[in-house]
């Protein structure tokens, strides 16, 4: 069984993150940080 990838998309105030199954190329986890360093700061996880 290979190991999960991790992929990161870095804005200027957000995270966007993937975790992936190579084996089958579906996500395992998706999900988002937005707003980082403002007053409303979100997270969002699948």
């Amino acid at each position: 069984m290979s190991q999960p990838i991790l992929l990161l998309n870095c804005g200027s105030s957000s995270i966007k993150y993937q975790l992936l199954d190579p084996e089958h190329v579906s996500p395992l986890a998706v999900g988002i940080v937005q707003r980082i360093g403002l007053g409303e700061s979100t997270i969002t996880h699948e």
